[in-house]
């Protein structure tokens, strides 16, 4: 292995871990996923939104928001209703204990990210973008669906 190859796997590993700290630290302040949390900040800033909408939103398959929703379902943080014009399409509402959870919830790995990366010459973030695409072909992972979303696991999953 040469010097240079090492020095971008440690990088990536690097990235890695942040980003289980990060989904770790979230789960064990209010027992979230980032997936879940950015879920419910939607649904805080916006109010009653379609499940679908908030998969477009998201950028996560309808399916994938539909177990996220059953789980903050369950747990008292959103609520659910259809819609009575159209039975296939469901709204969500954030209930008073999801924004209580989203206010004792430390900041997103993501959003730090994207604050960072925004304050970046634009000549750097095309740069940046091009790298991470070539490592991402690298390492055959370009038809691999992913979600703006910094997580660890299922992206529905909630932590143990």
């Amino acid at each position: 292995m040469t010097k240079r190859s090492e020095d971008a796997l440690i990088a990536l590993r690097q990235i890695q871990r942040r980003t289980e700290q990060a989904s770790k630290r979230l789960a064990a302040m209010v027992g979230l996923t980032p997936s879940q949390l950015l879920v419910m900040q939607i649904l805080s800033e916006r109010g009653e939104v379609s499940a679908g909408e908030l998969s477009k939103m998201t950028q996560l398959k309808h399916a994938t928001i539909t177990t996220l929703v059953d789980k903050l379902v369950t747990r008292g943080l959103l609520s659910r209703r259809r819609c009575e014009e159209d039975r296939r399409r469901v709204w969500l509402t954030l209930l008073p204990e999801g924004q209580t959870a989203i206010t004792t919830a430390p900041d997103l790995l993501q959003d730090t990210f994207e604050a960072r990366f925004d304050k970046l010459p634009d000549w750097h973030q095309a740069m940046l973008v091009s790298s991470l695409e070539r490592i991402t072909a690298l390492l055959d992972a370009e038809d691999l669906e992913a979600a703006p979303i910094l997580d660890i696991g299922a992206l529905d999953e909630r932590p143990a």
